[in-house]
């Protein structure tokens, strides 16, 4: 029986050889989530759903300190309000699910099952704004969507998924830019501070943004394949929304006007993002801050007296600080040993008869591989130091496996030779043409990812296009993407 359990644990297909069936295994094994019975819908798990809890709360947190409050909106958009806006009806409509019937009777209007709640979300601001006095309107929903996707990859892009949308309205457009832009900043600094994985931020091109937007700004990560993820978006939604759902207000002159609106999200894709940048060969490689189990306790030769005891005991003493987790089942030590490491636990404490003889215990860490021994009188302090470095290791990592696999080119050719020795990131300049994008997305896959504010930006190839050659004044990050 033990042999079976450590031939399981150790099936993960390596990452070098099929990445893509690397990705499934992982989070088959570590039991992230599985299939549902309808195609394209996946079951989050425990040990998955913890890890959006902690997301969550890091978001939910940033977000009401920046004086959001949180609601909730129906599931079902009646299709009038979905039509009010075309361009955002039209970019919705392949993936939109619609509910026809309402037990055995047809509904007199079709209802669609949310692919993103503007519309909604609109229809009620229509009536509950009046005057200025009540602006801004700053609320969010964490909720699930509904986009019917052809090709589905659990996490990375699924029909349902986990989500939050913010949507708010201000006075002038100045104060929804900074909106806009303040938010962009929020994920960016949980991005990288609690998910360890550092972003690549900037404005959509205009096929790329927001159906609606006047502008869309994301966050854009690197994987381990060399694909980029686009992690989360900001839109500044200008007028467009509020012109064409008739919210107005008594403006400070007296006059009706309409307010500006922005809207932004990430989802349950970025769980799909850490186990990319981070995973290795032997499963999930999870960054302390958002790891459901911070250290896990592996009583050696447990049956001996006393070793249970003192396991007991240090957890106690631990999780009021930290995430523990205490393993005294059955399994072999060495089955253990595995189990953990696959499931990304970044410390892992052993604890035996000798060990407890010499007042110490083991600390081994996930990301490096490498064990110390640690007076138990100072195990809490150094299992904050220890948390903290994995922490940092891992962004510092990430980032250089994300500067190693980004290049610059100054022509198609070069801009294929990239890809093809080096795939990542390519910063390229653009001259902005629609038909520069579309030739390149064309011959090699690659869309741009990112055009970067102006402090990022830098002149490649004299400031000539990467496609056409003539005179471009942008830099722009293209990559392949999920």
């Amino acid at each position: 029986m033990g042999k079976k359990q450590k031939n399981q644990v150790k099936e993960i297909t390596p990452r070098s050889e099929d990445f893509a069936k690397w990705y499934t295994d992982v989070i088959s094994k570590t039991e992230l989530c599985d299939y549902s019975p309808v195609k394209g819908f996946m079951v989050i798990r425990p040990y998955g759903y913890a890890i959006w809890e902690n997301i969550q709360k890091a978001y939910d947190k940033r977000f009401k300190d920046t004086g959001h409050k949180n609601m909730y909106f129906p599931l079902l958009i009646p299709e009038s309000l979905l039509k009010k806006e075309a361009e955002h009806v039209e970019g919705f409509a392949p993936e939109v699910a619609w509910v026809t019937k309402g037990g055995d009777k047809e509904l007199t209007e079709p209802l669609c099952v949310r692919p993103t709640s503007e519309t909604i979300i609109c229809s009620m601001y229509s009536k509950w704004l009046h005057t200025y006095r009540q602006l801004p309107f700053l609320y969010n929903q964490w909720c699930s969507v509904v986009r019917w996707e052809k090709t589905t990859r659990p996490f990375l892009r699924t029909s349902e998924f986990l989500w939050q949308e913010g949507h708010t309205l201000h006075e002038t457009a100045e104060e929804a830019q900074a909106e806009t832009m303040q938010m962009l900043g929020i994920y960016r600094e949980i991005a990288e501070d609690y998910m360890a994985i550092p972003m690549v931020v900037g404005q959509k091109s205009e096929k790329e943004k927001f159906a609606g937007a006047s502008a869309t700004y994301t966050m854009e990560a690197l994987m381990h394949d060399g694909q980029a993820l686009q992690s989360g978006t900001s839109h500044n939604l200008g007028q467009h929304f509020t012109e064409a759902f008739d919210i107005t207000y008594l403006d400070r002159n007296n006059e009706q006007t309409h307010p500006y609106h922005t809207s932004w999200g990430i989802s349950t894709r970025l769980i799909g993002g850490i186990i990319m940048v981070h995973g290795d060969d032997n499963g999930l490689v999870l960054p302390p801050m958002i790891a459901p189990t911070q250290v896990v306790i592996l009583p050696v030769a447990q049956h001996k007296e006393g070793v249970l005891d003192k396991a007991y005991e240090l957890k106690a003493q631990l999780e009021q600080a930290f995430r523990v987790e205490l393993d005294d089942s059955d399994n072999s030590p060495g089955w253990k040993f595995n189990q953990w490491e696959m499931k990304g636990v970044p410390i892992r404490l052993e604890i035996g008869p000798r060990d407890i003889e010499n007042g110490q215990c083991v600390l081994a860490r996930r990301d490096t591989g490498e064990k110390v021994f640690v007076p138990l009188e100072e195990l809490n302090r150094a299992v904050s130091e220890l948390l903290k470095s994995i922490q940092q290791n891992m962004y510092d990592q990430a980032l250089a496996m994300r500067e190693a696999k980004t290049s610059e080119a100054r022509d198609m050719e070069e801009f294929k030779q990239n890809l093809a020795d080096n795939p990542g990131f390519i910063k390229a300049m653009w001259c902005g043409s629609r038909d520069c994008e579309d030739r390149v997305k064309e011959e090699t896959g690659a869309s741009i990812r990112c055009i970067p504010f102006e402090e990022e930006q830098e002149v490649i190839g004299e400031g000539t296009c990467v496609c056409c050659g003539k005179p471009a004044h942008q830099m722009a990050y293209f990559a392949r993407a999920y």
